[in-house]
């Protein structure tokens, strides 16, 4: 038997335990634990180490380890470690395993507050995204929220509390709704399991030991038309992929891609690589004299873009589900063109554009990546000269503000790269 015996224990205490392991707690002669977890063993006659700095403890375990070459008939130390669930779950299991030997260590874990959490929800959890906010920062939450995950378990502190996840779901603006779980003192006489949505819990109190659960839902956010803004949807209020909500050209791009088009009213508007049709759709309800054609090359898109238009109640729309340069030669001739995706065909959809847009039409490019941009300006370089295009670049690198604790910081957007190129020639 190893000298060092770490136990997962629950709400319920000592009798949670398999005898078997309360064997082992009796015949310790040190425990270690905080007060709750020493409290489930009032009458026990060890000496006990109170967790306090985890650093310090584990230093007075491994002065009471043997040495490689005890003497003969040297006591081995029988020491019980008490923790929550399970030691190597985001717990101190892991903490000593890179301080002392692991041959000294037993490792004997309890159901975690996951387990159990998922387990009163009544949702599998094997594809779940857990995250420990204990002692950090909601930095994977937040990516792990702006990814859409589906199932999200999250083991909060007294900072990062059911009510700040609130704050910070609210304050991502997401396309996806989730439903908020609520899991107090699992396997305790006071365990409570609560649902809430988000904008009602982010000024509610509760108890120390919780863990909160996010279950992404097919529910989309009710839409008001008549309160939404003429210009600048928010993203939210488009129906957009189900395994990728945030792949749309984002609220500020597409303000920056609006300013950059130079709209007019009763124009012919190309949107290539239309995606959810978010940049369509702020031009069709702009512009409804105008006619706005959304290219897109995958079924999922092309219904979401039709979904959307019925959504906000636009007319002047019309869904092209194709590739492009296939997909526009019976088109009309447009004067204005935005590219939000080429599908590798840059180049080729580049030149069709330059022989059929307007006199003085406009064109703009959203750009993600160094390639893709490498790519029109080499195409635009090595035009004739009494045909090269003039052109300008916008790079677009923002931030959102979102809430951490009482406090706020800032979380970038994906940097994009905007290329206008007018179609009025050099002298």
């Amino acid at each position: 038997m190893t000298p060092i015996q770490v136990i997962g224990i629950g709400l319920d205490g000592a009798a949670g335990l398999p005898d078997s392991v309360q064997k082992l707690i009796q015949q310790a002669t040190l425990l270690v634990g905080s007060d709750r977890h020493l409290s489930y063993f009032p009458h026990h006659p060890a000496q006990r180490l109170i967790l306090g700095d985890f650093h310090q403890a584990i230093a007075t375990l491994r002065t009471l380890l043997p040495s490689p070459s005890p003497p003969p008939l040297a006591p081995s130390p029988s020491i019980a470690v008490l923790v929550s669930g399970d030691p190597l779950f985001f717990g101190l299991g892991r903490l000593l395993l890179a301080e002392l030997p692991p041959d000294q260590i037993t490792f004997h874990p309890h159901l975690s507050s996951v387990q159990l959490a998922f387990s009163r929800v009544k949702v599998s959890w094997q594809d779940a995204e857990l995250i420990s906010a204990h002692g950090r920062s909601l930095e994977q939450l937040t990516q792990a929220l702006q990814q859409g995950k589906d199932k999200i378990a999250v083991l909060t502190d007294p900072k990062n509390t059911p009510g700040a996840i609130a704050r910070l779901l609210l304050a991502l603006d997401l396309p996806s709704e989730y439903e908020i779980w609520v899991c107090e003192n699992l396997g305790g006489n006071e365990e409570r399991i609560q649902t809430f949505p988000a904008n009602e819990l982010a000024e509610k109190d509760f108890a120390p030991l919780n863990v909160v659960v996010l279950l992404r839902t097919d529910r989309q956010k009710a839409l008001t038309l008549e309160q939404l803004p003429a210009l600048g949807l928010p993203d939210q209020s488009f129906f957009s992929f189900r395994d990728r909500p945030g792949l749309m050209t984002k609220r500020e791009i597409r303000l920056l891609v609006l300013g950059e088009l130079a709209l007019q009213p009763g124009q012919v508007i190309w949107d290539i690589g239309a995606g959810t049709g978010s940049v369509s759709i702020e031009i069709a309800r702009l512009f409804p004299q105008s006619q706005i054609y959304a290219i897109e090359q995958t079924a999922a898109g092309t219904a979401l873009i039709q979904q959307n238009c019925d959504r906000f109640q636009v007319k002047n729309i019309t869904s092209v589900h194709g590739s492009a340069p296939d997909a526009l030669h019976n088109l009309p001739n447009p004067d204005r063109i935005f590219i939000g995706g080429s599908g590798g065909n840059l180049s080729e959809i580049l030149d069709l554009c330059a022989q059929r847009i307007a006199p003085k039409g406009v064109l703009v490019l959203a750009l993600a990546t160094l390639e893709r941009l490498t790519t029109a300006l080499l195409w635009r370089d090595q035009l004739p000269q009494s045909k090269r295009w003039q052109h300008h670049l916008l790079q677009a690198q923002l931030s959102r503000s979102v809430p951490v604790g009482s406090l706020t910081r800032f979380t970038p957007l994906n940097p994009v790269t905007l290329l206008t190129l007018s179609q009025t020639p050099t002298e």
